[in-house]
């Protein structure tokens, strides 16, 4: 990343040379890091990693189609086909920066604790029935996922949403500052990633930079009017609009959930009138990011009908709030990620949804929750546990240090997945909810 302690003529150095392999990304508009993923005609990106070395695939990359590859080691500098740069990455940010100045479309930015994958995915299937959109794909969110997702937005796109995530204070700032957001949202603040926020006031500092963000640049804030959190996170920042969603009249946008069987239907309501939305999305915690779709939709001008075809169309995939129908059980697959508070919201929604069929959860252990670990393991065996005829299994080391004969604990998924094959489950709804690391896409095959 640039800064202002170089002199200026390192400075201008350095510009040029952006400017200059950006004249070279105008003819080959498509960025690669991975020599198995190389598209002919592309820019091969030679990045670093603990147990990788992108400088040692260049001269493969070249051979496999790329038209050029961008080395930081001279060595590997084979041919006229590589260009060498200081820094690959601090290249690529770089890069990222220009080409947004370039742009002049709305980019939408998202943050948030929970949920902010199935809103921008739910933004995008609404925006998509009006405008050519372009989205983040999966959860490329991070350092390098941000300007990759610049770097993929072309010429067609008319209106730009970027997903942003950390697990530090100052990422979000960061990736603001590569993003550059006209607009933007969070859909929450919550107990994750506490390693590396140090607490839960770290968390609000951390998602709090994309508001401070729209504040000095004149953006356009959506915010959920009853999250009292958010609100005073915003609260004293000023914004060219702030518009509010939620659950109350005053907002914008309002509404409210009707059915949660297990698929959700709402009805929201906006400019005096009333609309019935059904949707694809198990998971009640689900209602106010369908809201803060409709109510980024209803700012772009789309119709009631457009809106609503945009929700109902919406399928999550990926483990995020998605129904699977076995031949033996009905399964809610969530277990994409997991952290105190989506943990709860999973908990809940199971709790209220509308079925005569027993409910299950099987649940996995939370990662990065540093001290906090052990507390909030037990907090949610006491939890699930206080919700009446659940049946429970807990899954991974940190519930089995709380491990009792009230509900079944396993210390590994693979040791949960043998006593399943050997005492299978019918007839159920089954709650799956637990961290990525957890690998519980396992358990699947036998439930």
């Amino acid at each position: 990343m640039l800064t202002f302690t170089e002199p200026l003529d390192g400075l201008k150095r350095r510009s040029m040379q952006i400017a200059d392999i950006y004249k070279i990304y105008l003819n080959h508009p498509q960025i690669s890091t991975d020599t198995r993923k190389i598209e002919s005609g592309s820019i091969f990106l030679a990045l670093k990693g603990a147990n990788f070395n992108g400088n040692e695939f260049a001269e493969k990359a070249l051979g496999l189609g790329a038209a050029y590859a961008i080395v930081d080691d001279a060595k590997y500098k084979t041919n006229e086909r590589m260009i060498l740069v200081p820094d690959a990455l601090t290249t690529l940010q770089e890069l990222a920066r220009f080409h947004r100045d370039q742009l002049n479309i709305p980019v939408i930015g998202i943050t948030g604790t929970n949920g902010k994958t199935t809103t921008k995915e739910l933004i995008y299937s609404v925006l998509k029935e009006k405008f050519h959109v372009f989205a983040t794909q999966g959860n490329l969110n991070n350092h390098i996922g941000v300007p990759l997702s610049i770097l993929s937005i072309g010429k067609d796109i008319e209106v730009a949403v970027v997903e942003m995530g950390a697990n530090h204070i100052g990422e979000i700032a960061f990736l603001c500052s590569i993003a550059k957001p006209d607009y933007g949202l969070i859909t929450n603040v919550g107990r994750a990633h506490l390693e590396g926020f140090g607490s839960y006031e770290g968390v609000k500092k951390a998602k709090g930079e994309l508001y401070s963000w729209l504040s000095s640049h004149n953006g356009t804030l959506f915010i959920q009017q009853n999250n009292e959190e958010l609100m005073d996170m915003a609260g004293g920042l000023s914004f060219k609009e702030r518009i509010g969603y939620g659950f109350s009249k005053e907002a914008m946008v309002s509404g409210h959930l009707v059915e949660n069987n297990p698929f959700l239907r709402l009805k929201w309501k906006s400019r005096g009138i009333e609309n019935l939305a059904s949707t694809q999305l198990t998971g009640a915690y689900n209602t106010e990011n369908i809201l803060a779709a409709v109510c980024i939709g209803t700012f772009f001008g789309l119709t009631e009908e457009e809106i609503n075809r945009g929700v109902s169309s919406y399928q999550p995939m990926n483990n995020r709030s998605q129904v699977l129908n076995t031949d033996r059980n009905t399964l809610i697959c969530d277990y994409y990620n997991a952290n105190v508070s989506s943990m709860k919201a999973a908990l809940e929604n199971l709790r209220s949804i509308q079925t005569d069929l027993p409910k299950v959860a099987i649940l996995g252990d939370m990662f990065e929750l540093g001290d906090d670990s052990s507390k909030e393991h037990k907090n949610l065996i006491e939890l699930a546990g206080a919700i009446d005829g659940l049946n429970c299994l807990f899954i991974g080391s940190a519930f089995f240090e709380h491990k009792s004969e009230d509900y079944l604990f396993f210390k590994t998924t693979d040791a949960a997945r043998e006593w399943l094959l050997q005492s299978p489950l019918r007839g159920q709804l089954i709650l799956l909810k637990a961290s990525r690391g957890m690998a519980f896409e396992q358990l699947i095959s036998v439930l």
